[in-house]
């Protein structure tokens, strides 16, 4: 089963397309409510790039780390490990889980919970983006499959589902929409690329008035 979950994974590396070209407010334009996560889960350090890749999803245990630390071995080159932490009492990874994430080719963490040792996160520019720091680590006592599906920040996540994040959020594209959501929101951003500010506006302005104009039937 997890081998299937890893060409999945591949497969979705080997699409040819780079996610990230596009900032998550694109994809806002095409994609529902129900795909972004949580505004508490932050870019952890300062001037982070943008970046995209396949999700590996990892589920805790309340206060337990060891699937993630498992995750970093297991885990393919060019996927981000999005984790399910439960809450934000112990942290999950610290300095050196992150420096063996980034040599083996882990585009970034996404974690609903903290993390420890910000400053040798900072300094490696490892993307974690993370709801905080917190200094005491959990336990390693708690076995949960690894690319299952888990719930993080309030989005279902899938291994193979496509993540972008960015500083204005973190959206988890289904890997069965992820070519069709990618050229939908190219499409659209060429187009207001295209745009003066005056067509912009013009359009923008006729656009408020006939949703006034709604509104004020309803």
């Amino acid at each position: 089963m997890l081998a299937l979950l890893f060409f999945d994974v591949i497969k979705a590396i080997n699409m040819g397309i780079d996610f990230s070209e596009l900032a998550t407010t694109d994809y806002g334009n095409i994609l529902g409510r129900e795909q972004f996560f949580d505004m508490s889960i932050n870019p952890l350090w300062q001037k982070m790039p943008r970046i995209s890749g396949p999700a590996f999803t990892v589920q805790l245990a309340s206060g337990d780390n060891l699937m993630l630390h498992s995750a970093i071995y297991n885990a393919p080159m060019g996927s981000i490990v999005v984790v399910d932490g439960v809450d934000c009492n112990y942290a999950v990874a610290g300095g050196n889980v992150c420096a063996v994430a980034k040599e083996r080719g882990i585009k970034g963490f996404i974690i609903d919970g903290v993390i420890r040792d910000l400053a040798e996160i900072t300094e490696m520019k490892f993307p974690v983006y993370a709801k905080g720091v917190f200094p005491v680590p959990g336990k390693k006592k708690q076995f949960f499959e690894l690319a299952a599906p888990i719930v993080c920040g309030g989005v279902t996540v899938n291994t193979g589902d496509i993540i972008v994040a960015d500083i204005e959020g973190i959206v988890s594209i289904p890997k069965s929409q992820a070519t069709t959501v990618y050229e939908m929101a190219k499409a659209k951003w060429q187009a207001e690329s295209e745009m003066t500010l005056s067509d912009w506006k013009a359009n923008h302005q006729l656009k408020i008035q006939q949703a006034l104009e709604a509104a004020k039937e309803n």
